[in-house]
This record gives structure tokens, C-alpha cells and sequence, in this order.
């Protein structure tokens, strides 16, 4: 009996721990889906917001960025606070726009922006707001027939608005519909004559051929800004641009001069000034002003225009390694593929010349055909098309793509001087010579290649090899 006793008391108590064992564990599965409920609850509430970065270098200084960052951080405040602030989400999403114009880093802010954005829409699906700036972000990865339909949208909606016609005039001059540009531009300045405005009606006056009226309009662009914005000196820096391409490189100087010292550190006016200097022969000067740009700003061009520099500077190995460089940080940030419509940058375009300039023209090719293709009618990326064949010596190929290129009169020194030596090689020198001689009075500054290029053509001219 006492063996038996013992025996129940030992199963009381092992059945005592058992019970113990199973309710604590219970319990703290019950405790654990508690935690965890909470979390997704407040997740739920709380607006999945990338944060601002912080700058580096020289865009750091300042109380412009002391401003800008206070601001942002009280937009991501408000949202964080109330999740159904329609108006800060669409202000924090302009806000990281205009942070990656200063910055370069597009794609970080970009992503930033398409969630405030997509949230706003899913909320307030009739706010032209929104999707004027959700247009606003397409265009800026170069999905633009994806920002066309979306501004298109947002006209509807508001047609009284300045910013919607600011859009779509955009996307259709990035779509090569050039007369839909003009018309929703001159809608704009209707609307609201600003630096916005003007400054489209100059670039929309540069491509028709018309460089004194865009100077003109652009001037007015640069009255109406206030100095030291970023929006302000990115204008005066493309007035010096249009005195740049006409050959009056030490009045192009002078505004890319003011624009470094009412905005310091500006990166596009270092490497405005580092073009001066590449004008003036003066590489080893150039190329410092274009390192001193890319250490500022997230930007591919620096390095384009470093390939040149090196090899000009007689550096072949950093021209090389730079070229690289360059394509890799295209690739990897582009879409290419068109995996997703609303992810990621088109860059083919710009991953075509890279190519070019590292001679490999057959990926120059496949890139320049999946630009073409997204756009046909876009006259820079016909002038792509034939340069590209040019460079693969297929002359007979270039002619429908430049008569595209040129078929709205534009005057760029560059896309003339391409043109011309075209017409050459395809044996019609009256037509390429008058257009090499156009380029050159024009802009005697010309890229090196295409300088030394055309001279040939114009020096056997001179000599009588060529018959006109």
C-alpha cells in the first residue's frame, strides 16, 4: 500500500506538472499573437515611408539643407501621425523629387515618392495632384507614355491647372509630339507665365531651330526665378548652355560662373565650367572640375564626358576603367528588360553611347533599337539611330533615321556636324558639306572627333578633292 500510495502521489504530481507545462505554454503562445497583433495593427496604421537621406559633402552646407531636411521631416511626421493626410503625402512626395534633383539618387527617391503617391490614390483616387506627380516620377524614369496617360488623367480632372499642362508637355516632347507640346505649353503660360513655363517654351524653341528666341525666353525663365534656387540656377545654367552651343563660350562661362557662387558647390555648374575648360584644351583643369561634380552628385553623365577627358588627357586606362564603371551603374539601374512598367529608370538611350564609347557597337545597337522602339518619333533618339549606324560603318542605314531627327528644323551644332558627315559617306557631298561648315560657324568648339571628323571632309574641300 505505501508502494501504491507513492506511486499516485508521484502521478498527481506529474500530472500537477504536466498541466502547468501545458497551460504556460499556452499561455505564452496566446501573449505571442497578442505581441504580434499589435504589430500588425500599428503596421496597418502607420504609411510605409522611406526616409530622407542624409547628404554628403558640399550639398550638405548650408540652411538651404538645414530648411529642407526640418521640412521633410515634419511632412513624414504628419503622415506617420495621421495616415489619411491626403495633402502631406503628396507634399513629402514633391518634396523627394525635388531631393533627387539635388541629390542624383532618382532611384531611391523615386520609390519613395510611388508609395506616398500609390497611397494617396488608393485613398483619393480623383486627386489631380497626385497624379500629375505621380506623371511627374513616370517621366523622370522615362516611362512616358505611362506619364501621358496619367497626366492626360489629371487634365481631365483639373484643366485649369498650370502643373498638369507642365506634364504634358514633357511627355509629349519626350515622345517626339512636338506640335502637342507646343500647344499644351502655350496652355501653361496662359495659366501661369513662371519660370516653369518660360523655360519650356525655350527648350520647345531650341528644338524647332529657333536658338535666339529660346535665349530670349529663357532670359525671362531666369527673371523670374529666385537666385540661388535650385530651380533658378539650373535655368541660368541652361541659358549658358544655348550662348555654349552657339560658340560664345565666355559668356556660357559667366552664368555657369554666377550659378557656382549664388548656389556653392552646384555640381552641374562644375561640370558646366568643366565643358569651358575642355573647350579651351585645358583637360587636366576639366577633368578635376568633372570628379569634383560626381563627388557631389549620383549622375552618369560625369563619367560619360570622364571617358572623353582621360582619353583626350592621354589616360587610356582610367578612360577604360571609367567606361565601365559607367555601364555597370546604367545596367544596374535601369530596366532594360521591362521586367516592371513601374519600377525602375529606362536608360537605353544613355547605355547606347556608353557603348559607343567603349566600341561596342553591337550592344550600342540592341540598346538604341529598345529606345527607338519606346518611342520612334522622339527626334533625339532617331539622331541615336543613325549615329549609331554611322559608328558600324552602315551609312546607307542612317538617312531615314536623321530626316526624322532633323525633320522639325533643329539647329544643334552637334546633330548638324552628324548630319553632314552622314551625307558625306552616303556621296552627297552638297549636302554634307554645307552642313559641316553650318556646325563648325556656329560652334567651333565642337567634341574632338566630330571636329577632327569634318575637317577632313572640309580640308579636301578646300583642296578641290571634293566636287560640288
Amino acid at each position: 500500500m505505501f508502494f501504491k500510495k507513492k506511486l499516485t502521489d508521484h502521478q498527481n504530481r506529474t500530472c500537477s506538472m504536466k498541466f502547468i507545462k501545458k497551460n504556460f505554454y499556452l499561455l505564452s503562445i496566446a501573449i505571442l499573437l497578442l505581441f504580434v497583433g499589435v504589430i500588425v495593427a500599428f503596421r496597418q496604421n502607420e504609411p510605409d515611408i522611406l526616409p530622407l537621406k542624409n547628404r554628403i559633402g558640399g550639398t550638405s552646407m548650408g540652411n538651404e539643407w538645414l530648411n529642407t531636411k526640418q521640412a521633410i521631416e515634419g511632412l513624414i511626421e504628419n503622415v506617420r501621425k495621421n495616415p489619411d493626410d491626403v495633402k502631406s503625402k503628396i507634399q513629402l512626395s514633391q518634396a523627394y523629387i525635388q531631393e533627387a534633383r539635388i541629390t542624383g539618387d532618382y532611384d531611391y527617391y523615386d520609390a519613395a515618392s510611388i508609395k506616398l503617391l500609390t497611397s494617396a490614390l488608393k485613398q483619393e483616387p480623383e486627386n489631380y495632384e497626385a497624379m500629375a506627380t505621380l506623371a511627374t516620377v513616370y517621366l523622370s524614369q522615362h516611362h512616358f507614355k505611362e506619364g501621358l496617360e496619367l497626366g492626360k488623367r489629371a487634365q481631365a480632372l483639373n484643366p485649369h491647372a498650370a502643373f498638369v499642362y507642365g506634364v504634358l508637355t514633357d511627355a509629349y516632347v519626350e515622345l517626339g509630339m512636338y506640335d502637342s507640346a507646343v500647344y499644351m505649353v502655350d496652355s501653361m503660360c496662359a495659366i501661369r507665365p513662371d519660370l516653369r513655363s518660360y523655360s519650356r517654351v525655350s527648350y520647345l524653341r531650341e528644338i524647332y531651330g529657333d536658338i535666339p528666341g529660346a535665349i530670349e525666353v529663357m532670359k525671362m525663365a531666369l527673371d523670374a526665378g529666385l537666385p540661388g534656387l535650385e530651380q533658378t540656377e539650373w535655368v541660368r545654367l541652361y541659358l549658358g548652355r544655348l550662348y555654349e552651343i552657339t560658340g560664345s563660350i565666355d559668356t556660357a562661362e559667366m552664368y555657369y560662373k554666377a550659378a557656382n557662387t549664388l548656389r556653392p558647390n552646384y555640381a552641374y555648374a562644375l561640370a558646366a565650367l568643366g565643358r569651358i575648360e575642355l573647350a579651351k584644351k585645358n583637360y587636366a583643369a576639366a577633368i578635376t572640375l568633372y570628379e569634383q561634380a560626381a563627388s557631389l552628385v549620383q549622375d552618369y553623365s560625369f563619367g560619360d564626358e570622364l571617358i572623353d577627358l582621360y582619353r583626350l588627357n592621354n589616360e587610356p586606362g582610367k578612360a577604360d576603367s571609367i567606361g565601365k564603371e559607367v555601364i555597370k551603374l546604367l545596367s544596374e539601374h535601369a530596366n532594360t528588360h521591362d521586367e516592371d512598367e513601374e519600377a525602375g529608370h529606362y536608360a537605353d538611350k544613355e547605355l547606347a553611347y556608353a557603348y559607343l564609347k567603349t566600341n561596342d557597337r553591337e550592344a550600342a545597337l540592341k540598346h538604341a533599337l529598345a529606345e527607338y522602339k519606346r518611342r520612334p518619333a522622339n527626334m533625339e533618339v532617331n539622331e541615336l539611330m543613325a549615329w549609331v549606324h554611322y559608328q558600324r560603318k552602315e551609312y546607307d542605314q542612317c538617312i531615314p533615321y536623321l530626316e526624322q531627327a532633323m525633320r522639325i528644323g533643329s539647329r544643334n551644332p552637334v546633330l548638324l556636324c552628324r548630319a553632314g558627315l552622314i551625307y558625306c559617306k552616303n556621296n552627297q557631298p552638297e549636302k554634307g558639306l554645307v552642313l559641316l561648315r553650318e556646325a563648325i560657324s556656329t560652334n567651333p568648339y565642337l567634341q574632338h572627333d566630330l571636329l577632327k571628323e569634318s575637317m577632313t571632309y572640309l580640308d579636301e574641300q578646300n583642296k578641290g578633292k571634293v566636287n560640288l
